[in-house]
C-alpha cells in the first residue's frame, strides 16, 4: 500500500496540503496565504486562479518536505471554504470574476427581495437554510445579473459555476480538456439551491432564482473516487468535504449527539443528528454532516459565526494594536478581565442565531479606564460569547445538553481563550492531540473510499484528547459578563436601512 494521504486544506486566507500516515500522524505540510481583496464595503473576493497556484504549489512543497513523491500517495483529499463562489469558462478554465467570498454582502437585495416574496425561511424547508446573504444561490443569482458575459455562456453550456472544491476539481483532473465538474453533498448544501431529502438540485428553487441547472456541478458523496490528479501522475482525488464537515469528519464525531466547534477565520458548532433533518426552530441551520459512499447520508445543527479569527486579523491590520496574531494574548493576559467593554464583531452582519444583515459591528462600555490590554481582551471574549449563544440555541433545538465541546483551529492554542470559553459555556473543553482536523477529515474520507482505511471505528480509535480545559468562573459573574454581551449585540442592530 502507498504510504501517505494529502489533504488539500482551502481555507478562507490560506491553503495548506497536509501529508497524513496511517495512523493519522502529521508526516509533513505547507501553507500560503492568499490576497483578501475588498474592492467596496461589505464586499470580500478572492483570486481563483491565485487559489489554484498555491494549492498547486502547497502539495508539491509538502511532498518535498516529506522526502516522499507523489508515487507514495494513495490518494488526495480535499476541504475548502464553503460558500465563496465562482463561476468560470470552461473553454479556457479563467474565471469571469473573482470569486465571491462567504462574508461578502452585496447580495442583500436579492435576498430582500426573495424574502419580500416569500419571507426569510421561504427555502428552510428544502434546505435547512434562511435567506441570508451567506450562501451561494444569491451569489450566483448576483453574477448572472451583473457579468453579462456569463448569462451568454450559461446559454451556450459554456460557463460552470463551483464552491471552492469544485473549482480545485475541475481544474486538477484536467481543466478545459477533460476536467470533472462535481462537488458534494456538504458544499451542495450550502448554496441554498440543494434539496436535503433528495441530495439533489431542487427545480422549484432553480426556477425561482433563476438559475439554469447546466451551471451547476453534479452532486456526490463525501467519499469516492472523483476523477485523478494530472499534475501528480495520476492521484486519485476521493475525499470533498465542506470545511466545517470536514472537522465534524476530523474529530470523529461519528454518534448522533457528538459536537465540534471550529476556530478559524468565522467560527463553526456542528451537532451529528445521524440519519434524522431536525428543522431549528433557533437560528441554527440544518445542513449535511457528511455522505460516505452509497451510505445514508449524516445531517447535522449547525451553528455559523461570521468573524471570529478574523476579527484578531482585523486588530492586526486595520488597528495595528499587535504586530502577530499570537501576540493577542498576551496582550489579553495583561489586564484582569474587560473593563466592561464588549466587542460585537457584526462586520457582515450576525450570523446564527440571528441572521440579521441589517447589524454591523460595535465597541460599547468604553471608558477612559480602556487601554490597548481591554481591546484584547474583548477581542478573545466575542468569539467565545458568540460560541455560547450558538450553543444555547442547539441544546434548545436537539434537547441535548452537551457535557463537554470537541474543539479545533487555529484559536485553540490560545489557552486564554479556551478557558473563558469553558468558563462561559460551564462544560469542559477538549483539545484533540492533532488539532489539524479539518484537513485530517478530508484525508479520512478519502482514505475510506481509497481503502486505506477500512471503517469508521478504525478512525474512531485514533482520536485521541490532548487538553481539557475545565470551568473556575463563578454562576453570578459569568451570568453577569453574558447579561452585558447580549445588551452589546443589541446595539448592532437596525444600523443599515434598507
Amino acid at each position: 500500500m502507498r504510504k501517505l494521504i494529502a489533504a488539500i486544506d482551502q481555507g478562507t486566507t490560506s491553503t495548506r496540503c497536509i501529508l497524513f500516515d496511517s495512523a493519522g500522524k502529521i508526516i509533513a505540510q505547507d501553507q500560503k496565504e492568499h490576497r483578501q481583496i475588498f474592492p467596496r464595503p461589505g464586499w470580500v473576493e478572492h483570486d481563483p486562479l491565485e487559489i489554484l497556484a498555491r494549492s498547486q504549489e502547497v502539495i508539491i512543497n509538502a511532498l518535498a518536505k516529506s522526502g516522499y513523491s507523489s508515487t507514495d500517495l494513495a490518494t488526495i483529499g480535499i476541504t475548502n471554504q464553503r460558500e465563496t463562489t465562482v463561476v468560470w469558462d470552461r473553454r479556457t478554465g479563467k474565471p469571469y470574476t473573482n470569486a465571491i467570498v462567504w462574508q461578502d454582502t452585496r447580495t442583500a437585495e436579492v435576498c430582500a427581495q426573495l424574502t419580500a416574496t416569500g419571507g426569510q425561511n421561504r427555502f428552510r424547508e428544502q434546505t435547512g437554510l434562511p435567506l441570508a446573504t451567506y450562501f451561494s444561490g444569491p451569489k450566483i443569482r448576483w453574477i448572472l445579473d451583473n457579468i453579462p458575459a456569463v448569462r451568454q455562456d450559461v446559454e451556450r453550456g459554456n460557463a460552470l459555476f463551483g464552491t471552492i472544491d469544485s473549482w480545485l476539481i475541475w481544474n486538477l483532473t484536467g481543466g478545459p480538456k477533460h476536467g470533472v465538474h462535481i462537488t458534494d453533498v456538504t458544499n451542495a448544501s450550502r448554496t441554498m439551491l440543494m434539496n436535503l431529502r433528495t441530495l439533489d438540485w431542487d427545480p422549484e428553487i432553480l426556477e425561482i432564482m433563476d438559475i439554469p441547472r447546466g451551471l451547476l456541478p453534479k452532486i456526490e458523496s463525501s467519499a469516492q473516487v472523483y476523477g485523478y490528479a494530472d499534475f501528480l501522475g495520476g492521484i486519485p482525488i476521493a475525499g470533498d468535504l465542506g470545511d466545517q464537515q470536514a472537522a465534524l469528519f476530523g474529530q470523529a464525531c461519528f454518534t448522533p449527539g457528538e459536537a465540534k466547534n471550529t476556530y478559524g477565520t468565522g467560527c463553526f458548532m456542528l451537532l451529528n443528528t445521524g440519519n434524522d433533518i431536525i428543522p431549528s426552530k433557533n437560528g441554527l441551520l440544518t445542513t449535511l454532516g457528511y455522505k460516505i459512499g452509497s451510505a445514508p447520508a449524516v445531517y447535522c445543527l449547525e451553528g455559523s459565526v461570521a468573524i471570529a479569527g478574523a476579527l484578531v486579523q482585523w486588530l492586526r491590520d486595520n488597528l495595528q494594536l499587535i504586530s502577530s496574531s499570537a501576540e493577542v494574548e498576551t496582550l489579553a493576559c495583561s489586564v484582569e478581565d474587560n473593563g466592561g467593554m464588549y466587542i460585537v464583531p457584526a462586520f457582515s452582519g450576525l450570523f446564527a442565531p440571528y441572521w440579521r444583515s441589517d447589524a454591523r459591528g460595535v465597541m460599547v462600555g468604553l471608558t477612559q479606564f480602556i487601554n490597548r490590554g481591554h481591546i484584547a481582551r474583548a477581542v478573545l471574549e466575542a468569539t467565545a460569547f458568540q460560541t455560547r449563544e450558538v450553543l444555547d440555541a442547539m441544546e434548545a433545538d436537539s434537547g441535548v445538553q452537551l457535557t463537554t465541546l470537541k474543539v479545533d483551529g487555529g484559536m485553540v492554542k490560545n489557552d486564554l481563550l479556551m478557558q473563558f470559553q469553558a468558563d462561559i459555556l460551564d462544560v469542559p473543553v477538549v483539545r484533540p492531540v492533532i488539532t489539524e482536523t479539518t484537513a485530517l477529515g478530508a484525508a479520512y474520507a478519502a482514505g475510506l473510499a481509497a481503502g486505506y482505511w477500512k471503517d469508521l471505528d478504525s478512525l474512531r480509535g485514533q482520536w485521541g484528547a490532548g487538553r481539557q480545559w475545565s470551568p473556575i468562573m463563578n454562576n453570578a459573574t459569568r451570568n453577569q459578563l453574558y447579561a452585558g454581551w447580549k445588551k452589546a449585540v443589541t446595539r448592532t442592530l437596525n444600523w443599515i436601512e434598507s
